[in-house]
């Protein structure tokens, strides 16, 4: 059923977020690279990771028909999820040094 998800049904959208929480736990936690502290943090690499796990099959191609679940490519899509992550903090992180005093 597609209801109102413009094409995503809800187990689609249960592995895309998933990926992303897979890319915000090891990004914010595991390997600390963070621009904001604490859970804010966090759900906004969940968001970004979310995002860029939703383009990873599109932008990226599909690979691996063996680890595929509910029509989501599991490897484009955490690719995606860890690229949208990162880069969400990347911005920020530039944003702050370019405001920097100096």
């Amino acid at each position: 059923m597609n209801a109102g998800l413009i094409g995503m049904d809800f187990s689609a959208f249960l592995v895309l977020l998933v990926a992303a929480l897979i890319a915000a736990v090891i990004l914010q936690y595991v390997i600390g690279y963070r621009f904001i502290e604490g859970f804010e943090g966090f759900l906004g690499k969940v968001g970004s990771g979310w995002v860029g796990a939703w383009l990873g099959s599109p932008v990226l191609g599909h690979w691996f028909e063996s680890v595929k679940i509910a029509g989501i490519y599991l490897i484009p899509a955490l690719l995606g999820a860890f690229a949208g992550a990162f880069t969400i903090t990347a911005t920020w992180k530039a944003r702050a040094k370019i405001g920097a005093p100096k």
